[in-house]
């Protein structure tokens, strides 16, 4: 029995990037909590193994158009949907006897609001007496929206280390909930009261995350743990796309080197560690404090350095040689780039620099202390040309880097998710607002999308074939079967003769049959005549 219970929800979706679902949030909250003289639990739905194929939502059920067919290629997207994590009743299960009093549902992700307000009517009905809040991103951008949910009681929103041990306390003391930092709740007539997004306005003085209430085995990597650890919060730029920037009620709030060190010394004791990721928006901007924290690091795991990784990606202009070769000597293998876009006129409405120049001298750095590297480019927005993404495309095919496409999404508190609403491009239900459900239809259609997500598969596969030092294939037809083979590289050989014979991208199925992918033949051919003019892959 304890007064807390932190759950975080199964995902439904096409794929599931375990590394990255680390309750890191919510051990942290947990740790707020006991230090207030609080017990409490975590019930971690992703922390097992468990998918089954589910079907589409409704209001999804039109991506059959383009992953509705398996596809055995290199080039494959997606195909099957998927409720991963442990069922709705199990969890129930584990509400009731947990019999806390106060029940917290992390709803990050808008996209997967409905699986968390889902828990939150089978935690209702497993212990009818018990407070259900949500926190989280979604809750804190639209809050009506989830309080619209009879079983959510209540809504933190803004960081939950400061609203929730607040939360705690006034429930067992019977005491007024108007004063706790972020809260949301119903008042007598129906309307809501909605506070401000609670601040933790110096987040060195948070203890130390509850890493013992995580499920850890279940996130180890070849037998030694992963962590996850944010070495700030916020970001100081103010791109459009992102609803955690300047012009957000985050700000940028950077931790002390001692304190983040603290952190990774606590997570790490009498364990072997052998990734972390640090999931912060821009980890490198503060040279000084950066190259600190590389060295405490090393200070920390001395000979045992685990792989770090900063997988939201790096800022270029940040990286300077010094940086760079401090990042490989303390366990950096791969650069998660930044690049957004290589067009003028998209950086523009994007809000962000132009970064070719710091990308390419970051590449360069790479390259020469045997890096690897993954540049991000963002396709699909609204207003972008859906040409100068291919161009995009055609720029990274150029370099030594693996070409990362991100398909927009709108993200609430965004400026663009504003611009959306305005303009009409919100999907129509919020299960469409992630970025393998193609969510907007505009000068980049949802086609187009798709094939710019397929062109970086294949771009990619080039990619490899020069590392591997084989040969691109030349240009040839392919028949409308194949025989089933295991060996993907031969497969993609053969699609990919196919697609510099005429520009079409296909998918194999199980029974061996060739078909074609639902893509834009003008991308593709655009594509395919600039590799043709010396924009091949690797070049740089």
């Amino acid at each position: 029995m304890v007064d807390i219970l932190l759950i975080q929800p199964p995902i439904a979706d096409f794929y599931l990037t375990a590394k990255r679902t680390i309750p890191y949030g919510l051990a942290s909250i947990a740790a707020a909590a006991v230090q207030k003289g609080l017990s409490v639990a975590i019930v971690d739905a992703l922390a097992t193994a468990k998918a089954r194929v589910i079907a589409l939502p409704e209001a999804m059920d039109d991506l059959a158009t383009f992953y509705g067919r398996a596809d055995l290629s290199p080039f494959g997207l997606f195909h099957h949907y998927r409720h991963y994590g442990y069922s709705l009743d199990h969890i129930g299960r584990q509400v009731k006897a947990s019999g806390a009093f106060l029940v917290g549902i992390a709803s990050l992700f808008t996209a997967y609001s409905d699986m968390a307000l889902a828990v939150a009517r089978i935690a209702k009905a497993s212990l009818p007496g018990c407070t259900v809040v949500l926190g989280g991103h979604h809750p804190t951008a639209l809050p009506a929206a989830a309080m619209a949910e009879p079983a959510v009681d209540l809504v933190l929103r803004g960081e939950g280390e400061v609203g929730l041990p607040a939360l705690a306390m006034a429930l067992k003391s019977g005491g007024s909930l108007s004063g706790v930092p972020g809260i949301v709740y119903r008042n007598p007539d129906g309307s809501l009261h909605i506070g401000e997004p609670a601040l933790c306005r110096d987040p060195d003085q948070l203890p130390v995350p509850a890493f013992d209430l995580i499920r850890r085995k279940f996130y180890q990597r070849f037998g030694q743990d992963s962590i996850v650890v944010t070495a700030g919060r916020g970001c100081p730029l103010a791109c459009s796309y992102c609803a955690t920037g300047a012009g957000s009620w985050m700000g940028f709030r950077k931790r002390s080197v001692a304190a983040v060190c603290r952190e990774l010394q606590a997570a790490s004791a009498g364990r072997q560690v052998g990734f972390v990721d640090f999931e912060d928006e821009n980890l490198t901007m503060d040279r000084r404090w950066f190259l600190e924290l590389m060295q405490g690091i090393r200070d920390i795991f001395g000979d045992s350095l685990p792989e770090l990784r900063a997988m939201n990606g790096l800022f270029p202009p940040t990286l300077d040689e010094v940086v760079v070769r401090a990042m490989k000597i303390t366990g950096f293998k791969t650069l998660n780039l930044s690049l957004g876009s290589a067009d003028a006129s998209q950086l523009q409405r994007f809000n962000r620099p132009d970064v070719r120049d710091a990308f390419d001298r970051a590449l360069d750095y790479a390259q020469g202390m045997g890096l690897s590297a993954v540049g991000y480019i963002i396709v699909g927005a609204p207003d972008q040309d859906p040409l100068s993404s291919v161009d995009d495309l055609l720029f990274l095919a150029q370099r030594r880097v693996l070409a990362g496409v991100s398909v927009f999404y709108p993200a609430p508190g965004s400026a663009d998710y504003e611009r959306c609403r305005s303009l009409g491009l919100l999907p129509g239900s919020f299960a469409g607002m992630r970025a393998t459900a193609l969510p907007i239809d505009q000068r980049t259609s949802r086609t187009d999308s798709v094939t710019l997500l397929r062109l970086g598969r294949l771009l990619n596969f080039m990619k490899s074939l020069e590392n591997a030092g084989v040969p691109v294939p030349t240009p040839a037809p392919v028949g409308s079967r194949l025989s089933p083979s295991p060996d993907r590289l031969q497969i993609g050989l053969k699609l990919l003769a196919a697609f510099l014979w005429d520009g079409g991208i296909r998918g194999l199925e199980p029974d061996g049959t060739v078909y074609d992918h639902r893509v834009s033949t003008t991308l593709c051919r655009r594509f395919r005549e600039g590799l043709s003019v010396g924009q091949g892959p690797g070049k740089k």
